[in-house]
């Protein structure tokens, strides 16, 4: 009978052992199955990291975070060859800078160094790209490959830690670094390139930014939520801990909110059509055709307590949000006003109205809204009434400032603050 060996002769055995990091298959890599490891630590970048896409693609040399023009998505693009090679540490650390690049908003942000309209890169977007990658790299020093870019060292040796992109662009214009291939620059693609891909940030159309701006807030409060309620934000530092709350606290642009909730309601119809040609077989299959449309219900409480101010501020933008979508109006007080629902047109214009003054209950225009079939639901309302039923479409709030800030029931779902002011 063989004998067991005891746990202090197990690990004894161990300990004695050479130990080797595993590495995976550079042609079976896939990131999807080391993220929740690698972030275990991390609740707010593992918060992130849910909601972001990751599409292995060896086109890129390395990695890069971009918006998806179609779905509107962010997705994290990575070379997973690249990724195979790195030690635990860097693959970690090359992940929370793709996401620091989403948290300090250089994917959507305000590039100084915009492409010319010949499309050519900017007089100084290569310094751009290395002042964002500066901002980002102090924040997870000793984690990143010897060819990141770092503050304080090699050619950037008197460069402080911790500034932002700006500040490492203004500096950067004054004194250029002579980068060099091999000098912490670049990674042996030529002189002064950035560690990671940028490609594509320049690319997004405003309508298609906006809307992405919308959704990287939201999952960056998601994802803060979660840090909230679990004590722990990680190796986020304080400093950037408070300019993420203080960037969730900011002041919403609520017709920028309403665009992004339309666009994100939109389903698409597709039809063949011989007009266009099918990619896997043409002059074989006819191509398909794409339709987006979005069908909104707009419930509008028409309650004595909801003022004819926010009507009218209300009525003021979809008269402009009405060229992307067709809307149903649904008054309602205590119930729906059935005779008075109408459809808004895309293209109409209308006049505000109110057709009821009683109390207010959200479940009527909830089941109306349930058993017809619409894409999404916006509630104009002050929220002075119990909580609804639930919505089988996405369903968003919109009341005053003063009552967002005192809402009758608890609910996950978006409630917007209108400025009646404006």
């Amino acid at each position: 009978m063989t004998a067991v060996p005891s746990p202090e002769e197990v690990l004894d055995k161990i300990e004695a052992t050479p130990q080797e990091e595993e590495q995976p298959s550079l042609n079976d890599f896939n990131l999807n199955m080391h993220t929740a490891r690698l972030l275990m630590n991390e609740p707010f970048f593992a918060g992130i990291s849910r909601r972001v896409d990751k599409r292995p693609n060896r086109a890129i040399p390395t990695a890069g975070v971009r918006v998806n023009p179609q779905t509107y998505q962010f997705e994290l693009l990575y070379n997973p060859d690249f990724f195979a090679k790195l030690p635990d540490i860097q693959k970690l650390g090359v992940l929370k800078h793709e996401f620091y690049h989403l948290v300090f908003d250089h994917v959507t942000g305000r590039n100084p160094s915009p492409p010319g309209e010949d499309g050519k890169p900017g007089e100084f977007s290569k310094l751009w790209n290395y002042a964002t990658d500066l901002a980002i790299n102090s924040h997870i020093r000793g984690e990143l490959p010897d060819m990141c870019l770092m503050p304080g060292e090699k050619e950037f040796a008197d460069y402080p830690a911790g500034k932002s992109a700006e500040w490492y662009f203004e500096k950067l214009k004054k004194d250029p670094p002579e980068c060099k291939e091999g000098s912490g620059g670049g990674e042996g693609e030529g002189e002064g390139d950035q560690f990671d891909d940028h490609s594509g940030w320049d690319d997004i159309p405003n309508d298609v930014k906006e809307i992405a701006k919308q959704r990287l807030k939201d999952v960056m409060r998601k994802a803060a939520d979660e840090a909230n309620k679990s004590n722990n934000w990680g190796s986020v530092s304080r400093d950037v801990k408070e300019e993420i709350i203080k960037s969730l606290n900011s002041r919403v642009d609520w017709k920028k909110v309403l665009r992004y909730f339309i666009k994100t309601s939109q389903r698409a119809d597709r039809a063949s059509t011989q007009r266009r040609l099918n990619r896997r077989f043409p002059y074989i299959h006819p191509g398909r055709k794409t339709r987006r449309q979005a069908s909104i219900a707009i419930s509008i409480d028409q309650s004595g307590s909801v003022s004819d101010e926010m009507l009218q501020a209300f009525f003021a933008e979809l008269n402009s949000l009405a060229s992307l979508a067709t809307f149903t109006v649904i008054p309602f007080d205590s119930d729906v006003a059935h005779d008075d629902i109408y459809v808004w047109k895309k293209g109409d214009k209308k006049k505000w109205v109110r057709v009821r003054y009683g109390g207010t209950d959200f479940n009527p225009p909830t089941k109306y809204v349930n058993e017809n079939g619409f894409d999404g639901h916006i509630v104009l309302t002050d929220l002075c009434a119990p909580k609804p039923i639930a919505s089988k479409c996405q369903r968003m709030w919109m009341t005053t400032r003063y009552y967002a800030e005192r809402p009758y029931f608890s609910t996950n779902e978006r409630i917007i603050a209108i400025d009646t002011e404006a």
